[in-house]
C-alpha cells in the first residue's frame, strides 16, 4: 500500500497554482478548469476548487479555512535553511521555524494561500 494522491480544496485556482509552482519549484502534471495536480515523488497533490469538493466527498461537508488546521504535509529536502531563504525571497511567510526538533530533524512550516500547512524537513 502507498499513498497515491492527496486532494486539497482551494478557493482560487490561479493563485494557488502560482504559489505551488513557486514554493515547490514544480510544474503541474495535469490541470483543467477545476483542478491542478503536482507530483511529489510517487504521490500527487490535487488542488481542487472548493466548489467542486461536495461532488467528491458528499455527504461529508467541506470545512472552511477559518475552522483551523487539521493536517500538515511534510516535504523532505536537503537544506531547510536554503528553502526558507527562497520562500522568503518570494514573500512567503513562515508559520514557524526554521528550528531543530527534539526528535532530530530541522523543520520550517508555512501555509499555502488556503491555509494548508506545509513543512520542509531534513
Amino acid at each position: 500500500m502507498k499513498l497515491f494522491a492527496t486532494t486539497l480544496f482551494i478557493a482560487d485556482l490561479a493563485r494557488t497554482k502560482d504559489f505551488y509552482s513557486k514554493a515547490f519549484e514544480k510544474s503541474p502534471v495535469y490541470e483543467d478548469a477545476n483542478s491542478v495536480v503536482f507530483q511529489f515523488g510517487e504521490s500527487l497533490i490535487n488542488l481542487l476548487v472548493e466548489t467542486q469538493a461536495p461532488g467528491l466527498i458528499s455527504p461529508a461537508k467541506v470545512a472552511t479555512q477559518e475552522g483551523g488546521s487539521r493536517a500538515q504535509m511534510t516535504v523532505q529536502v536537503e537544506d531547510v535553511d536554503a528553502h526558507v531563504a527562497r520562500l522568503r525571497s518570494l514573500g512567503i511567510d513562515l508559520v514557524n521555524g526554521p528550528m531543530d526538533r527534539p526528535w532530530g530533524i530541522r523543520t520550517a512550516l508555512f501555509a499555502d494561500p488556503d491555509g494548508h500547512l506545509w513543512e520542509f524537513a531534513h
